[in-house]
């Protein structure tokens, strides 16, 4: 009881996150005349960041020291990127989450198990049912752009990024749900799935900067090809021949977005990339490193 507790708390605090910026870009993205459309992703935002705050407020003493320490709840950057996207975007964020997310700690508020566990099922419920309309959402948007009936400031691409993203959270809690564990084949196929997401976050910077940060577009393009080499390999062989160099490259990786973060932040990068997408991809970064180090 214990154990699915605390992963599914660490799963909400990593993951409601994630989704509530989902449908902030989504939202981000629409031109004006989208009223609905944006009215939706609204309504998405909204629910992850209750579901979101309702799990911070149950984190105490219940996340383990390697996710609080690891950076994929919140970073340095995150409460001013919350607010200076905030504010270049118009759509309201509640920086005090990641406030009460920074103080985190070991200190655990009683109560009972059998109480806390029906809460958990509950979350992870309400959970499941938001995810399966914002999946649902997220398809018809790619459908619509797909026809050329819908225009998003947001590649297809990416789209089919944040997709992907949503069914693994879903797939993520199922298994929670039903007491399944984490298999060595599950782990293999982790290791894919977020080379994969590094891989594109690396075309989606590269398309997203300015054509004259040169330096820039060519370093995100050589991170783009060493994870598709990467991808490549773990087709050919056990992906566990591969941890090292994929722990090793994302290291690499994840201090070139930290410092893309701090640099959009402080307006010293050209581009059209809000600062939460910035802080977001680097949490992200830091999930995957301490998924192959946990």
């Amino acid at each position: 009881m214990r154990n699915f507790i605390i992963l599914s708390i660490e799963t909400h605090l990593f993951f409601a996150r994630i989704m509530r910026e989902h449908a902030l870009f989504l939202a981000a993205g629409f031109p004006c005349m989208e009223k609905e459309r944006i009215r939706q992703a609204d309504f998405f935002r909204e629910q992850f960041e209750k579901l979101l705050c309702e799990v911070t407020d149950l984190a105490c003493g219940r996340v383990r020291p390697c996710v609080l320490d690891s950076g994929e709840i919140v970073t340095e950057f995150t409460i001013p990127a919350e607010q200076k996207t905030s504010l270049l975007t118009g759509i309201p964020i509640d920086s005090s989450i990641s406030e009460k997310e920074l103080s985190l700690s070991t200190n655990v508020e009683k109560m009972d198990a059998k109480e806390l566990f029906q809460i958990i099922c509950s979350i992870n419920e309400r959970a499941l049912e938001l995810l399966k309309g914002l999946i649902e959402f997220k398809e018809c948007i790619l459908k619509d752009v797909g026809c050329c009936t819908l225009f998003t400031a947001n590649y297809p691409l990416l789209i089919k990024h944040i997709l992907r993203e949503a069914k693994l959270y879903c797939s993520l809690i199922e298994s929670l749900m039903n007491g399944r564990g984490i298999s060595p084949r599950r782990l293999c196929e982790t290791e894919r799935f977020w080379n994969q997401i590094m891989m594109e976050h690396a075309l989606f910077i590269r398309g997203l900067l300015d054509p004259s940060e040169e330096e820039l577009i060519h370093t995100a393009d050589d991170f783009a090809g060493d994870y598709r080499r990467l991808l490549q390999t773990a087709r050919q062989q056990d992906c566990r021949a591969i941890r090292q160099a994929s722990l090793a490259k994302t290291l690499e990786y994840r201090d070139f977005k930290a410092a893309g973060t701090d640099g959009i932040l402080k307006c010293n990068i050209s581009s059209i990339i809000l600062p939460l997408l910035a802080d977001h991809v680097l949490r992200e970064a830091n999930h995957y490193l301490r998924l192959m180090r946990c």
